[in-house]
């Protein structure tokens, strides 16, 4: 069986796809992989055995642009990605069994599949934001909805209208040049159900959250056996362990005083600091022998020998910090991270920032809910549930007819 696995986003888009990839090889199929061709991007999918088919710009050239994407950027971003998922996809999918598309609204891929007679599936990483008639679209935890369902239904239509507006011209376009019918809603059409929610149960329950149909198979997880390089190796033996402060894919535009924060912070507390550098650059703030300052690393190896890890809130570095056991402080930046940093708080393992720009005073306080003996235990007692055969779930789904069986 020949497999398609597709998605446009950060890295917590594109490594669940590598490790959903190995799970797929190991049972006998060939994958194929269309993602963004940023350099990180290849290096986890050459991890994986997995070779990388570009798809678009390069995310990190989108993110890491002196100002945030704006409405603007968006406009001009939409039609490109429907453009080349139209290219990229018609040839990498001809021939094969199933075209699985995730990552920024996959606008294209399903109607490629429908061109080449493929079974399309979609994925998702969270819940959060999906459609929905009983949520406000894109609210942050603790907004109210409207009481009035005449109300949500207007929201519903508007969040519609919204993405139409960004890729419905454009794909209705590439699909009237290869000979098929305009769509109404690009966004009903693309986030199908019955779809897979690559997300623990534990982490992410999803009952009356969206109005699509999920399977829920739990995180998907790469293997990474990788050891930690041994300068690092030596500062963790070195003293008690340390706090870990990384943001990823996140450039922390609103934050250009970050690591000046972070590590005194971390230090008000009596800490040793782990400073990933990330896309936001951090570095050290002075010549101190408490702080480390890494690049890549394998998280799943460190996040289990340190105190606490601060971060941005993505879907896959928080399950991966909930699966090693560590208290979590979550400064959340844009869509699903409120959600998730909230529920870390709501189970116990960890504190939500409020809002994404700390202070020393407000991640020193985060960090003292993190850093109790009651959050420690709290967060090894939630690792013991969480699952770690989802993506070898998902895997056998799809091998099995997913989502037509």
């Amino acid at each position: 069986m020949r497999v398609v696995l597709t998605a446009w986003g950060s890295r917590g888009d594109v490594e669940p796809l590598a490790g959903l990839a190995v799970a797929l090889r190991e049972l006998g199929a060939e994958v194929r992989v269309c993602v963004p061709a940023d350099e990180e991007f290849a290096q986890v999918l050459d991890r994986a055995g997995v070779p990388l088919v570009p798809l678009g710009p390069t995310v990190r050239s989108i993110v890491t642009r002196p100002k945030p994407p704006g409405a603007a950027a968006a406009f001009q971003l939409a039609p490109e990605l429907v453009a080349a998922r139209f290219e990229t996809l018609t040839t990498a999918a001809e021939g094969c069994d199933v075209l699985l598309a995730t990552g920024l609204m996959p606008s294209g891929a399903r109607s490629v599949a429908e061109k080449l007679g493929v079974r399309y599936a979609f994925a998702c990483f969270h819940p959060f934001g999906l459609p929905s008639k009983h949520f406000r679209p894109g609210a942050r935890p603790g907004t109210p909805s409207p009481d009035d369902e005449t109300d949500l239904e207007v929201l519903w239509e508007q969040d519609g209208q919204r993405v139409n507006q960004l890729y419905g011209e454009v794909e209705n376009r590439h699909r009237a040049a290869i000979g098929l019918p305009p769509l109404d809603s690009v966004r009903d059409y693309a986030l199908t159900g019955p779809a897979l929610l690559a997300a623990d149960p534990l982490l992410a329950p999803w009952k009356d959250l969206t109005n699509l149909e999920l399977v829920q198979t739990g995180a998907w997880f790469l293997p990474d056996d990788r050891p930690l390089p041994p300068d690092l190796e030596t500062f963790l033996d070195a003293g008690e362990p340390p706090v870990y402060v990384g943001f990823g894919s996140m450039a922390m535009h609103s934050s250009p005083d970050l690591p000046q924060v972070a590590v005194e912070a971390v230090r008000a507390h009596g800490r040793r600091l782990l400073l990933s550098r990330g896309w936001a650059g951090l570095a050290s703030v002075d010549d101190r022998d408490d702080c480390f300052v890494l690049g890549e690393a394998n998280h799943q190896a460190l996040f289990g020998r340190v105190a606490a890890v601060v971060h941005h809130g993505g879907a896959g570095t928080t399950q991966t910090a909930a699966r090693a056991g560590a208290p979590q402080v979550i400064v959340p930046q844009i869509v699903d991270q409120p959600r998730w940093a909230a529920r870390v708080a709501e189970l116990g393992i960890g504190a939500a920032h409020d809002g994404p720009t700390p202070t020393v005073e407000s991640l020193s306080a985060a960090l003292r809910t993190a850093l109790t003996p009651q959050t420690q235990d709290r967060a090894r007692s939630v690792a013991a549930r969480v699952r770690t055969d989802g993506a070898k779930v998902a895997a056998q789904l799809l091998l099995d007819g997913f989502p037509d069986a």
